[in-house]
């Protein structure tokens, strides 16, 4: 008698079945890492040791987003039912607001960083480049995340999250970048139109993140602490507080090049009236997520990639702080952001050590947990 073998289909080759689950939170460590090379380059009297220090975590940066793309472009090709399920997901989905700020912040440091490396005419082409792809994605975002909240996903009555800011502190994150292309913008019209378009991304992000912020409070308050794995989130909310500060300092220092004396010194004095405050809520909140991430670790929170929402936030605070120190002169403003760029470098060295370990084990890239989505 004759029998027949059965045998299982032959497994998909590792890569393969790793795009499967590279989401688009994976671009949170190409943010976390450019930021260090910009934070690190703007820092008041940054020594020439560190700016080559920053440029060489900027090219790191530009390569981890090249890698990005590719790995996430396989995804969408090879598994967009994958993909589909992670829009649907409302503990995903709002990390689609990561790509945005990812090609964003490599962009800053191209112009910041890359004339070194690829030369003047090629790093402002860069900049430009991923400043607009940024800006057009992040504006979609903002929108479609949104919209799907509100028509497709299903919140809980607890289900308040930090993420929900993602989509929404993408838009200013193009109105803190977009200024420094003002001097390569050419005319006086295009100039204004710039930085102005600037300052309405600023105001679409923030009214936005006005609305959000005390539906997350209202959770902590009403519902207590994150789940331990999603503690790190919280510092999530530091992103749009550094990073307005950050644009409102940006907004002042291309005054001058792209609107009227009396707009350009408004905009000097918005810097520091806006940002002084701003900085002290961000302390204040700083503390506070510390305080509640030791919380944390006491109960046992292990590596994951929500511990790269240590770095990004960290490091727009890093830029508001510096900010500060050139528009008001202070050395308190200056050791204060030499200080949070001291804990920027250590967020980072933690969440990439871990990183690189979890993809050399085979740990990483892991699902997406429905109800504990990773940063």
């Amino acid at each position: 008698m004759a029998t027949a073998t059965l045998s299982r289909p032959a497994a998909p080759p590792l890569p393969r079945r790793r795009a499967r689950h590279v989401g688009p939170n994976w671009y949170a460590g190409v943010m976390g890492t450019a930021i260090v090379g910009n934070a690190g380059a703007g820092l008041p009297g940054s020594p020439a040791p560190l700016r080559d220090a920053c440029t060489a975590v900027w090219v790191l940066a530009a390569a981890a987003l090249l890698a990005v793309l590719a790995a996430r472009a396989t995804h969408w090709a090879r598994h967009a039912d994958e993909a589909r399920r992670h829009l649907a997901d409302p503990a995903v989905a709002p990390f689609y607001g990561c790509l945005p700020m990812a090609l964003l912040a490599v962009g800053a440091g191209a112009l910041t960083l890359g004339p070194r490396v690829v030369g003047e005419r090629a790093a402002v082409a860069a900049d430009w480049t991923l400043w607009t792809a940024g800006t057009a994605s992040g504006l979609l975002v903002a929108a479609a995340v949104p919209y799907l909240m509100v028509t497709r996903h299903r919140i809980a009555a607890d289900g308040a999250s930090p993420v929900w800011l993602l989509p929404l502190v993408a838009p200013m994150v193009s109105a803190a970048l977009g200024p420094a292309l003002v001097p390569h913008a050419g005319g006086a019209q295009a100039r204004e139109a710039l930085l102005l378009g600037c300052v309405a991304l600023f105001g679409l992000s923030l009214l936005a993140t006005l609305m959000t912020l005390p539906l997350v409070w209202g959770r902590l308050l009403r519902h207590g602490p994150l789940p331990v794995a999603l503690t790190p989130l919280l510092f999530l909310v530091l992103g749009p507080l550094g990073q307005s500060t950050t644009a409102a300092g940006a907004f002042a220092d291309a005054g001058p090049a792209a609107v009227g004396a009396p707009y350009a010194a408004a905009l000097r004095g918005f810097a520091v009236l806006y940002g002084v405050p701003v900085m002290g809520f961000a302390l204040l909140w700083l503390a506070l997520s510390a305080a509640l991430v030791v919380r944390a670790v006491r109960r046992g929170m292990r590596f994951s990639l929500t511990w790269w929402a240590f770095t990004f936030p960290v490091g727009t605070c890093v830029t508001g702080a510096s900010s500060l120190a050139r528009h008001t002169g202070l050395h308190a403003a200056t050791w204060l952001a030499v200080a949070l760029y001291a804990l920027l470098a250590a967020a980072w060295a933690t969440a990439a050590a871990g990183t690189a370990r979890g993809l050399l084990t085979g740990a990483l890239p892991a699902p997406a947990a429905p109800a504990q989505s990773a940063a």
